[in-house]
């Protein structure tokens, strides 16, 4: 279970890391105010209006009604991230977490006794054999 938890945990981050550097371009073609093509990475094509109406013989003007948009999603170029970058309470807490952290696998040759150091009460008479109680 151990292994396999390990595999898509690692397989999820490489594609993250993947999808935050790539620069996405997204372009669309809108033809009266509809999407009439996407495309990522490259060009969207067109409707074919242009291309009709040149045909008959009209001549394309500022108003026609075809209309192309594009965006670009940049992605992260600069992955190597210094240990100076960080504020000085993010190291100090990095640091205490990961000393913390190995300290929990230092192996341990017997298990400590949490009243080692504090005597037992002193009895100064058997109260149960006195009052004649007793567990069976």
């Amino acid at each position: 279970m151990k292994e396999i938890f390990r595999n898509i945990s690692s397989i999820f981050l490489a594609l993250m890391v993947l999808l935050s550097t790539v620069s996405w371009t997204v372009d669309k073609h809108l033809c009266m105010g509809r999407v009439m093509d996407v495309s990522f990475f490259a060009h969207a094509d067109d409707c074919g209006m242009e291309e009709a109406m040149a045909a008959m013989g009209t001549e394309v003007g500022e108003n026609h009604c075809c209309d192309d948009e594009s965006f670009t999603l940049k992605g992260q170029d600069d992955l190597k991230l210094s240990w100076y970058d960080l504020e000085l309470e993010h190291q100090a807490f990095l640091v205490a977490f990961t000393q913390s952290y190995f300290d929990l696998f230092v192996p341990v040759e017997e298990l400590p006794v949490p009243h080692e150091k504090y005597p037992p009460p002193i009895l100064v008479r058997d109260v149960q054999v006195l009052d004649q109680v007793f567990l069976i």
